[in-house]
């Protein structure tokens, strides 16, 4: 198996369009891939075999990024070709459902009546499965992508026993990732420690005026003073759930929390809401340090080289609060996602099989002291989570 890829700064150059930028991703269900070609274009690679997609929710491109053109020595500043028009959100198709399950979905709102009406609908993380027993029911066709996919899938089975399927309504990354990191926890990290933590959200728009646009899920509130209520409220019960994590001793108690957790939609999409604000945090003093000289992780530089979010203002604007609403995370916002947590994220990239970037790390070269999730992905749109190590590998 092919060891977590390190990237150089040179790599990330000659990369930068096709690693850090999905390129658009088709409505069409049966044209899933898109791989970057050697002059930087993308090509749709097809796969009519794949039986069934994730089918607990749509998981869509806010937008398509430009490549970038040049990058100089004496500003370290990318540049994004405006040649390119940005592609504009279509309605796709709902491609992690199946057609009973959209149907069902129609009469509901014909009827007025919820999806919290059925419990089964509400599952976030749904529970293990064989890692080989998914790839088959999903992959069973005979092209080359297939044979790709299943082949990673048995690589992955070596280290991994079971992979639990994550809900895919655009928090698909965010909710993996924090899954993991709460049923894992050991104890409460020193960023939620500080005092000081729950009044960044005061403090951040006495400074920032702009950040008074800040929109929570499915509301929206003219009030300052509400807003920053609602945020610290969110801030507090991130940290109140992982000191509640981390002090449980018993592996099978913590996960049965975990599990309750993810199914209590309101205070789940709370804490994605936390999580945003952390990004936030986190791209402000990413962006002040390179304003002051300092230095930054090179996926700073890429992440306000987008026309889409040139500074903080327009990341919010344009990513942030689109986020779990019309659009999931990008590639490159996947280390913001790292840096905000302190996590390393290591992704099994089904797609990449074979190749240098089969396991990826974000941010790829993480902090000792950073505990580490595991995710798995088959197009760098959707993850999930990998469970249990087998026994030789964790030994």
């Amino acid at each position: 198996m092919a060891d977590p890829v390190h990237i150089s700064s040179e790599y990330w150059l000659e990369t930068a369009k096709g690693f850090l930028y999905p390129v658009e991703m088709s409505t069409d269900k049966d044209e899933l891939l898109c791989k970057p070609q050697d002059n930087g274009k993308a090509t749709i690679a097809g796969d009519e075999n794949k039986l069934s997609e994730q089918r607990s929710g749509p998981e869509k491109q806010v937008s398509t990024s430009p490549g970038i053109t040049t990058l100089t020595d004496n500003t370290k500043q990318f540049k994004l070709s405006s040649s390119q028009a940005q592609a504009t959100q279509e309605s796709e198709e709902d491609m992690y459902r199946d057609a009973e399950e959209i149907e069902r979905e129609k009469i509901l709102l014909v009827c007025g009546t919820g999806s919290s009406d059925f419990p089964e609908n509400r599952l976030s993380v749904e529970p293990e499965v064989g890692i080989m027993d998914y790839c088959q029911e999903e992959w069973r066709g005979n092209t080359s992508h297939a044979k790709c996919i299943r082949k990673g899938y048995e690589a992955v089975s070596q280290k991994f026993i079971s992979i639990r399927r994550v809900r895919g309504d655009n928090y698909c990354a965010i909710r993996a990732t924090l899954f993991q990191a709460l049923s894992q926890a050991t104890r409460l990290p020193g960023w939620l420690q500080r005092e000081d933590m729950i009044l960044l959200p005061e403090k951040l728009m006495d400074k920032y005026g702009w950040i008074t646009q800040w929109q929570l899920r499915q509301k929206w509130t003219s009030k300052v003073e509400n807003l920053v209520d609602e945020i610290k409220k969110c801030l507090m019960l991130l940290k109140s759930k992982w000191k509640h994590m981390s002090e449980m001793k018993m592996l099978t108690e913590k996960q049965a929390a975990c599990d309750e957790l993810f199914r209590s939609e309101e205070d789940e999409y709370k804490l994605y809401e936390a999580v945003k604000f952390l990004m936030l945090n986190t791209a402000i003093e990413l962006y002040e340090d390179n304003e002051k000289g300092k230095e930054v992780p090179m996926f700073s530089w890429l992440l306000f080289a987008r026309d889409t979010s040139s500074n903080p203002s327009q990341l919010m604007k344009n990513h942030l609060n689109q986020l779990g609403l019309t659009g999931g995370l990008e590639q490159v916002e996947m280390f913001l996602l790292a840096y905000a947590l302190q996590h390393t994220i290591q992704v099994y990239r089904m797609y990449k099989y074979n190749t240098d970037e089969f396991v990826t790390l974000y941010p790829n070269d993480p902090e000792e002291a950073w505990p580490v999730v595991t995710l798995i992905t088959e197009d760098d749109r959707h993850y999930n989570v990998l469970a249990r190590m087998c026994q030789e590998t964790s030994l």
